[in-house]
């Protein structure tokens, strides 16, 4: 039987023992059971960060809206749904997510457990709207982490990169539905940045620059505004000298848009302009491999230069590459952790040889500024140097000893990034 592979293709599973529970009770029972296991969502990581040698469980039939609390403002569900599907369902009812990463056929608990993110200065990442979560712990208990019972604990356990169970259920913090519109720019000069930075991403709720790295240009700027925010309404045809696209863009230069949310300023339901890709369009396989590194605001223009003097070996590799900002929280995992953030996206031909290359340039350019990889994209940075950047790795490390004294749940991945040990195999 050939083994299965994560949604880009490029990585294959090392176990074809697949579980797929229907409901918790399954879940505690195949924990109790097991030795070793690792859970996967909708395996839109590009790395070994879910990959056992043993168990694998999908969590891809949990998937339902459990409740909505209108009192407390939040959202109950089980741990396998795609924000695909959640998202209508609130719309439904009136409310909507703080954010969206670009692509929303993702699973709630996997974008939450590697800390996925959207754009926006004063927007934190998906993680950070967890308000609980239950958890099948490695004796088959369900542990609850909730800001009512340690808010100190649930920080460290939201973005736990599978170590401390199986996630089964989630409860997130909502806000009433509104509607938005997405402008989209072209050619912004990146000379633009090192005055206007800050003016450029507090321009519109979320702002995402991206740029094929030909020349020192960012070929498009998308905007997405609140349809009640006044700077909705004062969008002209030159936005810090890029010109108003006169026809919906896709961010891969060449490639058609109607796959892409609507844009040209047409006003929408927030689903339909957060993300850049269309709820009912999803894409079977993405024929791409992604890198992203994660820093301190402060660096953006320095950290865009540094990038720049390496960009003749950036672009024959690349699709295209996207600027985001982050605002920062509290999450001991999370690289946006006490600091604002700007996030370096790159999405890469699949082929991995060449950006196999092309990485350490990337990390060596932006070592000065202490960029964190994307804890499910693909990085060569070193272990020593990522547990260097977590200040809170040490109580992650005993939270997971505390909740998996016996590794239950760890992997190859984290024995590595995390604990440093590169002997043990899940």
């Amino acid at each position: 039987m050939e083994r299965r592979k994560n949604w880009a293709g490029n990585y294959q599973y090392s176990t074809n023992n697949w579980h797929v529970p229907e409901t918790v009770e399954e879940v505690q029972q195949l924990v109790s059971s097991i030795k070793k296991l690792r859970v996967v969502g909708s395996r839109h990581s590009f790395n070994s960060i879910a990959d056992s040698t043993e168990n694998m469980i999908s969590l891809q039939k949990l998937n339902k809206v459990i409740s909505i609390d209108r009192e407390k403002q939040t959202v109950t569900v089980e741990a396998g749904i795609k924000y695909g599907e959640l998202c209508p369902v609130l719309q439904q009812h009136g409310y909507a997510l703080h954010n969206l990463a670009s692509l929303p056929h993702i699973s709630v608990a996997g974008a939450i457990a590697t800390a996925t993110h959207g754009s926006g200065n004063d927007n934190q990442n998906l993680a950070a709207a967890v308000r609980a979560m239950e958890v099948v712990t490695a004796d088959g208990s369900i542990v609850t982490f909730s800001k009512e019972k340690s808010e100190d604990e649930l920080h460290g356990a939201v973005v736990g990169l599978g170590g401390l169970g199986v996630v089964t259920k989630l409860m997130l913090d909502v806000h009433p539905s509104h509607q938005m519109r997405q402008d989209v720019y072209e050619n912004l000069p990146f000379a633009q940045l090192d005055q206007h930075f800050n003016s450029i991403f507090s321009s519109a709720y979320s702002v995402s620059l991206f740029t094929d790295w030909q020349d020192e240009t960012f070929n498009q700027v998308w905007l997405k505004s609140k349809w009640t925010d006044d700077q909705t309404f004062s969008l002209g045809e030159e936005f810090y000298g890029a010109k108003a696209a006169k026809e919906s863009l896709h961010p891969v230069p060449g490639v058609g848009a109607e796959n892409c949310t609507a844009q040209l300023g047409v006003p929408g339901n927030w689903l339909d302009r957060m993300p850049h890709f269309r709820m009912d369009f999803t894409p079977s396989k993405g024929q791409e491999l992604q890198s992203e590194y994660i820093m301190d605001r402060k660096h953006a223009y320095d950290a865009l230069c540094a990038l720049s003097e390496i960009r003749e070996h950036i672009a024959p590799h690349l699709l295209t590459s996207e600027v985001r900002t982050i605002a920062q929280d509290h999450l001991w995992l999370s690289p946006s952790y006490q600091e604002d953030s700007v996030a370096f996206h790159f999405t890469w031909h699949d082929r991995w040889e060449d950006v196999q290359q092309v990485l350490p340039l990337i990390e060596a350019q932006l070592e000065p500024f202490q960029a964190k990889p994307h804890w499910g994209k693909l990085f060569t940075t070193s272990p020593a140097k990522i547990q260097a950047l977590y200040e809170k790795m040490p109580a992650f490390q005993k939270l997971l000893m505390k909740y998996d004294p016996n590794g239950k749940f760890r992997n190859a991945y984290l024995n590595k990034y995390v604990f440093n040990e590169v002997t043990q195999k899940c």
